[in-house]
């Protein structure tokens, strides 16, 4: 039976009560789970009465150098605490993720270098400046209390669970049903981020619903070791623009925060329909009421979707750009895909014409010369798909030798431009 939190009784003043209520409406917002919503409760009494913030934790590993809208569902969470008064504990796991969190994963994965994580972990930082108040947040690396631990600490830390309980993680027990290997290094990472609540003495930690063991974790070795247990929040994990798998990156399925403006507000126009209000409350700043409001246009149809999902759009650019840019963007997309006309401002790319012979390119090749494509291997894809367009003209064969000429204009899906200019 896991401990009660030791707290006084409070006799809070109707408005304290009351505010007491309107912070737990507003952290509800969107969640899965609260375990357990009774001890956030007392927490939040707590600091209504006497004016302690909670310490919110989220911690993270630097795997990649960029996040999406996806990562930035749990941001938000941190955001509405934040703007509520409580004390934000960004955790880098320089240390843990030179393991690399095995959660989800079928096979070992590779550990990053020092270099990596340091790389990721202030790109980290500096992208969630778009979401959070960086200047009010802690940032912590756990190297800064793992890396000082010593084997004796480790033994004594690792025999606070046990193996078996370490295979109710899903991951590893179907690893260990099909008899895939596990390395023993893995096991670790649940321990060390549950050790790191106690570090830091976490009131409330949050997380993707995929890492509720882990989080879990945290909340049984503060019990070991005799301090208050934490609250756990579990997000949802926000379907990417295919409307059904996880937003990912390697799945093409994304928007980048750090991605251009125009290619956010593009790309957040092809929102499916049913996922468009998922999106506003998980990934945006509306506030309740202006959710409501904007749920309520659209089931009386006073709101059109397309007018909605172009508030998205411009709602992710002004969050991740700013204002100006904003409304650049949604000036850009009107004219470009509503009006059906070229961007006036098209970015333009030079190419060295004594580089090709006789003038002319291959059409993946220039694709990829012209940077509209990461590697040759998506240019044949796009090509292939018919979203490739030479001087408004479509080209669907990968091995059509373009003539090279000052101005033109190549085009990649609805999004990508590029004005040839020649040297």
């Amino acid at each position: 039976m896991e401990q009660e939190i030791k707290t006084e009784t409070y006799n809070l003043t109707p408005e304290q009560q009351q505010e007491v209520e309107r912070q737990l409406a507003i952290l509800k917002r969107g969640v899965v789970e609260i375990i357990p919503e009774d001890e956030l409760r007392r927490k939040l009494e707590r600091f209504v009465a006497t004016g302690r913030p909670l310490k919110v934790k989220l911690g993270l590993d630097p795997s990649a150098p960029d996040i999406h809208v996806g990562h930035t569902v749990v941001l938000q969470k941190l955001r509405q605490f934040q703007e509520l008064g409580h004390h934000i504990q960004l955790l880098i796991g320089d240390f843990t993720g030179r393991i690399g969190d095995p959660t989800g994963k079928s096979e070992t994965r590779k550990q990053l270098s020092e270099e990596q994580i340091k790389v990721n972990a202030q790109s980290y930082v500096e992208q969630f400046g778009k979401v959070l108040d960086t200047s009010k947040v802690e940032v912590v690396f756990n190297s800064t209390w793992l890396a000082p631990l010593t084997f004796a600490d480790v033994v004594q830390l690792a025999a606070k669970t046990t193996v078996a309980r370490m295979l109710e993680r899903d991951d590893f027990e179907k690893r260990y049903q099909s008899e895939q290997p596990i390395s023993l290094h893995e096991f670790f990472y649940p321990l060390m981020q549950g050790y790191d609540s106690v570090a830091l003495d976490c009131d409330v930690e949050l997380g993707g619903t995929d890492q509720k063991f882990n989080l879990l974790m945290g909340r049984h070795l503060q019990k070991e070791y005799g301090q208050e247990q934490q609250v756990i929040i579990t997000m949802p994990l926000l379907e990417g623009l295919d409307g059904v798998q996880k937003m990912s990156k390697s799945l093409g399925n994304y928007i980048g925060v750090n991605e251009p403006p125009n290619e956010i507000y593009g790309k957040a126009m092809s929102v499916p329909d049913e996922l468009m209000l998922r999106y506003f409350e998980l990934a945006t700043d509306l506030s309740a009421d202006e959710l409501e409001a904007l749920k309520k246009g659209l089931a009386d149809g006073t709101i059109h979707p397309r007018d909605a999902k172009m508030r998205l759009a411009k709602t992710f650019v002004r969050m991740f750009h700013g204002s100006e840019q904003a409304e650049e963007a949604e000036e850009y997309f009107k004219t470009v895909f509503q009006q059906r006309a070229l961007p006036t401002d098209l970015p333009e790319a030079t190419l060295a014409l004594s580089a090709y012979e006789n003038g002319e390119a291959n059409i993946v090749n220039l694709l990829f010369d012209l940077k509209l494509a990461d590697s040759k291997g998506e240019a044949r894809r796009m090509v292939q798909q018919g979203a490739v367009k030479v001087n408004e003209e479509k080209i669907t064969d990968i091995h059509v030798a373009v003539k090279l000429e000052e101005g033109m204009v190549v085009q990649v899906g609805k999004r990508k431009f590029a004005k040839v200019k020649l040297s």
